[in-house]
């Protein structure tokens, strides 16, 4: 038997019918959610991020408003930006695509943005309240693994799950969640000895390398009916891959996340959540 292949199209478009009817109702109160991106350069990859965002934006009833800035904008400049979207009463949620270029500083000024606006869950504020269970904002890519495990009732409680990523955006804030889920975390990376057999025993491995030339996960790695989410994205030959050989894990795991189609579609979800999200405890309806 083969094991399961977790959809993550199926689950995002779950959770975008329920914000739709949210948002029906934000506006039946007179309040349009809105959110504010900022795009600074011409590369084309944070080109096309940007528009997938705001297309799914358009889709669900969220108002979009686009800020692009040449690639010789200073920081100063860019910290104007901010402040003028942090003040408009209007945007509810604040992203700043990155990475930026090279001359701008990306803690300053993901720290610049209000805390309660920041989609992202990128402000060292709120970074800290996910530490200590208490942030309402999550970040977008772990609370969309989590919406996923939610979705096809994978219990998490006492399981022994290994984090292949310790990144600010993935694995750092993942490990937290996992935690408050009452899982046993173990985080891996680069330096990481014996990784094959930290992933033999795990019940779940959850894999960020990207880059399928220093790390691809195979099933001689994991074990029998483990559960494998597969969260990086490159090119190979042409074409999108994960850390994961797919055809190959999922002939010995229990679930497994394609790529594309798994993990890529519930970050764009969730950022449409938060902003919601934001959105309600603009209007005090979230506590």
């Amino acid at each position: 038997m083969t094991g399961q292949r977790i959809d993550g199209i199926e689950v995002s478009n779950a959770v975008k019918e329920i914000l739709s009817r949210a948002v029906t109702h934000l506006k039946s109160e007179g309040l349009v959610p809105c959110l504010a991106t900022v795009l600074i350069g011409d590369d084309p990859a944070s080109a096309t991020y940007v528009k997938n965002k705001h297309s799914a934006c358009e889709k669900i009833g969220i108002k979009t408003k686009d800020h692009k800035l040449s690639s010789e904008t200073t920081q100063d400049q860019l910290n104007q930006i901010i402040d003028n979207l942090n003040q408009n009463k209007d945007v509810h949620g604040i992203l700043v695509q990155l990475p930026l270029p090279k001359h701008l500083d990306e803690f300053a000024t993901v720290s610049r943005i209000s805390p309660i606006k920041d989609v992202d869950c990128l402000t060292p504020q709120n970074v800290g309240l996910l530490a200590i269970g208490k942030s309402i904002l999550k970040p977008c890519t772990p609370s969309g693994i989590m919406e996923m495990f939610y979705y096809y009732k994978i219990e998490l409680e006492g399981k022994n799950v290994v984090l292949i990523n310790r990144s600010n955006l993935v694995g750092k804030p993942l490990y937290h969640l996992l935690l408050q889920n009452n899982a046993t975390v173990t985080t891996c990376h680069s330096k990481t000895k014996n990784l094959k057999e930290i992933c033999q025993a795990a019940d779940i491995v959850i894999t960020g390398v990207g880059d399928r030339t220093k790390f691809t996960l195979t099933s001689d790695i994991i074990k029998k009916d483990s559960i494998v989410i597969d969260v990086a994205i490159s090119r190979q030959d042409g074409k999108l891959v994960g850390d994961a050989d797919f055809d190959d894990v999922i002939q010995k795991a229990s679930f497994v996340t394609p790529v594309p189609g798994g993990v890529g579609p519930m970050t764009v979800a969730m950022l449409l959540k938060n902003t919601v999200t934001a959105a309600s405890l603009n209007k005090e309806i979230v506590s």
